[in-house]
């Protein structure tokens, strides 16, 4: 046990110790923030390039109504169509648009260029052309479109969980986006350092390093000691990521909202200017973020994690111990990604809409597949035995791949020059020697 423990605190320390893990541990937080500003900037500005379209209105009643936007400008133009097609092939970055006399009446709008329109250029013209088409069809029927337009009823469901100590808030969208984080982070993670671990391994053994190593320890506790080692590094620099990036969040919205949520601390009246002040973007997303149970689910992603970590970095160790290069692990990797693959594209497809179905609860047990799909379905609300279940089976699923491996382990650290196949791992398993 203390040979483990050597190995542990070596593989940890030395891979902490690193200039690479401390910049990518503080540089993740700043560059995730970073990027999702950067986005929004970009998607509020708009581009640099606006292009401006040519409409001739045949119709003599739409053209004259389409609206300048961030993404588009308009010109009527008094050319003919012939004229203005000319003209488009002769500039790549002309569009026209025509509408024809019998738009009213079915006729279709078109729009000319020689690239391909983008999606909000298309989009606008069309929102705008239904709009004012829309209006006329009400103007002709007798019906005020300004009055009809007032006549918007805009609900939004609070959510509201039942408990024994009564009434609390809920938020959909806030269990959506922490069970995606969740699901995205220990995906990368189970592979980021289940990879790490295997090629580790493999630089041992082809550096014949490994044979030293086992003169003195036995390899299960060389393959466990690597295993809990760069565990403990990626939980380290996961928890790390949590603190980090929570902080900046903090900080961000003190500043950003700081106007909205002093109103909101202050003991004001109540009054409809002041409800109105304390709603806003900021004091949304605060009051969502405040919904979901952390004590709950910061603890079950710790479980979840490391158990699959465990689960999957076990059969990464069995296959860096059979082969002798990157190259040769292709043949192994698939069987074992698969899962992990199908669990990922159904949390975003399935499991996030459907969080309580018969199928979203078996991916939820199975031990292949519960450390993703149990986050996802977590901040929804899961029953204490069904988180009890998926965590006494993940644990046996660790003890039993990890047994699985050593066995293969063992026979495979000192197997140099030979092509492995499923068939050979299985007489390796076998063995008993």
């Amino acid at each position: 046990m203390n040979k483990t423990l050597l190995i542990i605190q070596r593989e940890y320390f030395s891979r902490v110790k690193k200039k690479s893990f401390l910049l990518m541990t503080f540089l993740v937080p700043l560059l995730i923030i970073g990027m999702y500003a950067l986005v929004i900037a970009l998607s509020i500005s708009g581009g640099d390039n606006v292009p401006t379209v040519e409409v001739i209105d045949e119709s003599r009643e739409l053209g004259s109504g389409l609206k300048d936007k961030k993404t588009v400008k308009f010109h009527v133009s008094t050319e003919s169509l012939e004229q203005a097609k000319q003209r488009v092939i002769s500039d790549d970055s002309a569009f026209l648009l025509f509408i024809p006399k019998d738009i009213a009446t079915g006729g279709k709008p078109e729009l000319f260029s020689q690239k391909k329109a983008g999606l909000s250029v298309i989009s606008t013209i069309e929102n705008q052309l239904n709009d004012q088409m829309r209006n006329k069809m009400l103007e002709d029927a007798g019906i005020d479109a300004s009055t009809l337009d007032k006549i918007k009823p805009d609900f939004s469901v609070v959510s509201k969980e039942l408990t024994l100590e009564g009434e609390k808030d809920t938020s959909s969208g806030a269990a959506m986006a922490v069970g995606f984080a969740a699901a995205i982070l220990i995906y990368m993670s189970l592979f980021i350092y289940g990879i790490q671990v295997m090629r580790g391994i493999i630089e041992e053994k082809t550096s014949r390093i490994v044979e030293v190593v086992i003169s003195s320890v036995r390899p299960f506790q060389l393959m466990m000691g690597k295993i809990i080692g760069i565990g403990l590094v990626g939980l380290t620099q996961f928890l790390l990521w949590i603190i980090l990036s929570g902080t900046l969040m903090t900080v961000a919205t003190n500043v950003l909202f700081k106007d909205k949520m002093d109103v909101v601390k202050s003991e004001m009246p109540a009054t409809p200017q002041s409800a109105a002040v304390q709603s806003g973007p900021g004091t949304d997303i605060v009051k969502a973020i405040q919904t979901v149970e952390w004590s709950y689910v910061l603890p079950a992603f710790i479980i979840f994690f490391f158990g699959g970590y465990m689960l999957y970095s076990a059969l990464f160790a069995a296959v860096g111990s059979a082969v002798d290069s990157d190259t040769e692990t292709q043949q192994f990797m698939l069987p074992i990604t698969l899962p992990l693959l199908f669990t990922y594209i159904m949390s975003f497809s399935f499991i996030v809409n459907n969080p309580d179905s018969s199928l979203s609860f078996w991916l939820s047990i199975i031990p292949f597949t519960s450390p993703i799909a149990m986050m996802v379905r977590l901040p929804f609300g899961v029953p204490m035995w069904e988180l009890v279940l998926s965590v006494a089976l993940l644990i046996g699923g660790f003890i039993f791949t990890t047994w699985v491996a050593s066995r293969i382990y063992r026979i495979g650290i000192l197997m140099y020059g030979k092509k492995v196949s499923f068939k050979e791992l299985g007489k390796w398993f076998m063995y008993k020697g």
